[in-house]
């Protein structure tokens, strides 16, 4: 099974695009058909409640809650595993954490940038890429 941690500006982008192929849009239908198990901690679905529900962004509420919801029921609540180095963005240093808690994760982002670099943290469509390979 492949697991995943999940950045928030995926989840943004998934659902406020018009766009049904867009990368991020086919995580998060990968992520309904059980094509991998998402990860989290207490944190990360503390920041996809607060940011997902942002005025600013186009998303319903209730879309909101059943995608978070979604993720705490199907995935794995996990430890964060300590990373002492700096961070490119120190509000991000949970995602990838968590991410690194499972030799076998990967940390999906479209912010690639706010990480060190690593062959776990990946783009949607990498992540894309890499399902399909083990079907």
């Amino acid at each position: 099974m492949i697991y995943a941690v999940i950045d928030t500006n995926v989840l943004v982008s998934a659902l406020i695009t018009h766009n049904p192929e867009a990368a991020t849009a086919k995580v998060v239908r990968l992520l309904f058909d059980h094509g991998f198990v998402p990860m989290y901690d207490a944190d990360i679905i503390a920041e996809y409640e607060e940011v997902l529900h942002r005025e600013k962004f186009p998303i319903l509420p209730d879309a909101a809650s059943a995608l978070i919801s979604y993720i705490i029921e199907n995935g794995v609540e996990a430890s964060r595993a300590d990373f002492a180095e700096s961070m490119p963005d120190e509000d991000d240093r949970v995602f990838y954490e968590v991410s690194l808690s499972n030799e076998d994760s990967f940390l999906v982002t479209g912010n690639l940038k706010h990480y060190p670099t690593s062959p776990c943290v990946i783009t949607p469509a990498a992540f894309i890429d890499i399902i399909y390979e083990n079907k």
